[in-house]
């Protein structure tokens, strides 16, 4: 008999449901991303995909207002290039590890999705979002770029022109304009994104998982050719930006609540 599957992170709470893991991001206060939690997300989707009982992951955030900020801005106010390969890394490792769970994925979106919250979403294979969740992909605003898998998933999931007009125009949208453009499969009441997610994840349960992971795979093929080589190069353009004036602008006057005076350069 294997041993149980733990988190090896406090900010990754990990249950087992039957056949489903359950996953809650508990970073207080918005759920953010970090040095910790992202190796660690890795980890465990590795450990589940070795448990053969585990058909289905949810993924969810702790509380009532966040889903997932996504990253902590503060380790990027130094425009420190080192730290942007670090995370850049991290994050791609994590969430292309998640991407690729050998069963069905849901995010269970209970709130804000801002930037790398997105895209940990758009990694997911399904997303059930509350009726007062807020999405975006803002990352231009501070001078930074999507850089786990955002410009990619996001494009492929709703298309070229809504891609754009959320990376490039900074739009955030709702949880009735994301299902209406295709960002989520299904919108809840407040509070019922988790017990909905699971529910699903329990249908996934009536089918064989070796059959689900076939399918998963061959849905998945296109699309990842596609995207082989783009996403190492986005993780790259985004340590790029860390020789710019604009990031290091972008980033601290996120932080000193100002608005920031753009050099492109």
């Amino acid at each position: 008999m294997t041993a149980p599957v733990k988190s090896t992170c406090d900010k990754l709470k990990l249950e087992i449901i039957d056949h489903t893991a359950l996953v809650t991001i508990d970073n207080p206060a918005a759920n953010t991303w970090d040095t910790e939690s992202l190796p660690a997300l890795k980890t465990l989707v590795e450990d589940l995909n070795a448990d053969r009982d585990i058909w289905a992951l949810v993924l969810t955030g702790a509380g009532e207002k966040f889903f997932s900020a996504g990253a902590d801005l503060k380790l990027f106010a130094d425009g420190s290039p080192d730290t942007a390969r670090e995370m850049s890394q991290y994050f791609g490792e994590g969430f292309e590890c998640l991407a690729d769970f050998r069963g069905v994925s849901i995010a269970a979106m209970n709130g804000f999705a801002m930037g790398g919250g997105l895209e940990v979403a758009l990694a997911c294979d399904i997303r059930i979002a509350e009726e007062q969740a807020q999405m975006a992909l803002p990352e231009a605003k501070v001078g930074l770029l999507p850089c786990a898998g955002g410009t990619q998933r996001l494009s492929w999931l709703v298309g070229e022109g809504w891609a754009k007009k959320m990376i490039l125009c900074g739009e955030r949208i709702d949880a009735a304009k994301a299902e209406h453009i295709g960002l989520v499969e299904e919108v809840v009441a407040k509070g019922g994104a988790k017990d909905r997610a699971i529910a699903l994840a329990a249908q996934v349960g009536q089918q064989s998982p070796i059959s689900v992971t076939y399918c998963k795979e061959l849905i998945h093929e296109a699309r990842d050719n596609a995207m082989g080589s783009a996403l190492p190069n986005e993780r790259q353009k985004f340590v790029d930006l860390f020789g710019t004036h604009d990031q290091k602008e972008g980033v601290n006057a996120f932080l000193e609540k100002r608005k920031p005076e753009w050099k492109n350069a």
